[in-house]
């Protein structure tokens, strides 16, 4: 046991641009790429998620200083700190039965490729601390350590399922045959997809509005560099900087967005010929079967569709912040916020009108959630030290992955205490979680026909 604690911290030490490469380089050899080959794939999918995390990192310190300026000018405060996501990871980790859960997850992956009960293998180890975030909620709430990893396991099983589920969509937006996304946020798609349903009826909403086709209709304004820059001076304008730092901010946005479709190319790069190793493999081994990648969100960086509705986020998640009552959180460290974003470009298929509505409505689920767990992970943060807090500070997240499904999953129980609400929720996720995937189901079988005929 004290081995493998050790070795789960050694590889966790080593970050996700080196940690998730490795298994990818050691997926690739074991479906029998060449070495060369199979190197050079993984340090290029390294190079991109280095890219990607300093770019994501740049657009947060250049915009931040404009959140918190915006924040100080309203005179609103909020007791919650915003610790962001890499708090909960780092409390994750700190639990002492965290190392426990990398043998779980992948012995049940495993073990559902070979019942045929999924067809994805989630490469994607690095971000486990989700589901030991769940794990340490429910052991809290219950002092049971087996149940807490029942529950966490669900959650494995089904963010399997939910990979499976859009795998077909994930490739026909990016490009990218052969892979899917394994991370949580997805979870919010299936909510997200009873509101589409009502957005679609709205006439002007249900045709095609992508970057694309922002770009026909005003032309240079829709192109990354210039869209950049003007949400940029925007910021700047909300923030009252000085003429220098506005025009500053508008350069330093512009160049996020010029970036971003760049690095993801080499995601592209690194991927294709994996995907590729991979469905020869499988198709030999299990057959004719194909298996696919699970990856975190980053290699669908390229798409604009997902900035646009990023920024656009950050100063409706600060309004919404200050003027919603019962939030208790203020959003800064979570201000760039992918898990809303993500899910949105996946329900709407990328049209960017139905993808701003679905992330001004769901925004504020991320401010009330991250409220409702400030006391836990507070109480969480001091006793795994794995965070220092001042005397009555509290300490959350703004931007927790799949909040609904989150929640619900790790309060539902609650209900031994009287209180139903976390497993209604929870009811009503899965009933939309259902509806969700048949919808993705139908869309993969009716574009195999119409390809077909």
């Amino acid at each position: 046991m004290r081995f493998l604690e050790d070795t789960v911290s050694f590889l966790l030490s080593l970050g996700a641009a080196v940690f998730v490469p490795i298994i990818v380089i050691l997926i690739g050899m074991t479906v029998r790429m060449k070495v060369k080959e199979a190197l050079s794939a993984g340090l290029t999918l390294g190079v991109a998620f280095t890219g990607m995390t300093m770019l994501i990192n740049f657009m947060t310190e250049s915009i931040t200083p404009a959140a918190k300026a915006m924040a100080k000018t309203t005179g609103v405060a909020l007791p919650v700190t915003d610790g962001g996501w890499t708090t909960m990871a780092t409390i994750s980790w700190s639990w002492p039965w965290a190392f426990i859960m990398f043998p779980v997850a992948v012995g049940i992956n495993i073990a559902l490729i070979l019942l045929k009960q999924t067809d994805t293998f989630n490469a994607d180890l690095w971000n486990f601390w989700g589901k030991i975030f769940t794990a340490i909620a429910v052991y809290y709430l219950t002092g049971s350590v087996w149940f807490a990893f029942v529950v966490a396991a669900v959650q494995v099983v089904l963010e399997l399922k939910a990979a499976d589920f859009h795998q077909h969509r994930v490739e026909k937006l990016s490009g990218i045959p052969g892979v899917t996304i394994t991370h949580r946020m997805i979870f919010l798609g299936a909510p997200m997809y009873l509101l589409e349903g009502l957005l679609r009826c709205i006439p002007g909403l249900k045709r095609s509005f992508d970057a694309k086709d922002l770009k026909g209709k005003i032309g240079i304004f829709a192109e990354n560099h210039v869209l950049g820059f003007l949400m940029g001076i925007i910021f700047g304008v909300l923030a009252r900087f000085s003429v220098s730092k506005t025009l500053m901010l508008g350069v330093q946005s512009a160049t996020a967005l010029v970036l971003f479709p760049v690095i993801s190319k080499y995601f592209m790069q690194a991927l294709e010929p994996i995907s590729s190793a991979i469905s020869e493999y499988s198709r030999k081994k299990f057959s004719g079967r194909q298996l696919f990648v699970g990856l975190d969100w980053p290699f669908l960086g390229g798409a604009a569709e997902i900035w646009i509705a990023v920024i656009w986020t950050i100063p409706i998640t600060l309004l919404e912040a200050f003027l919603l009552p019962g939030n208790k959180i203020l959003p800064f460290a979570g201000i760039i916020n992918i898990a809303v974003a993500v899910p949105a470009y996946f329900v709407c298929e990328g049209n960017i009108i139905r993808m701003l509505i679905q992330c001004t409505i769901f925004s504020p689920v991320f401010l009330y959630v991250g409220s409702a767990f400030a006391s836990l992970m507070t109480e969480l943060a001091n006793t795994t030290h794995a965070v220092s807090l001042a005397s009555g500070q509290l300490i959350s997240s703004s931007c927790i992955d799949a909040p609904v499904f989150t929640f619900a999953i790790s309060h539902f129980p609650k209900m031994m205490s009287g209180d139903f609400v976390p497993l209604l929720i929870l009811i009503g996720w899965f009933g939309s979680f259902v509806l969700y995937s048949r919808s993705l189901i139908r869309e993969e079988g009716r574009d195999i026909k119409a390809k077909l005929s």
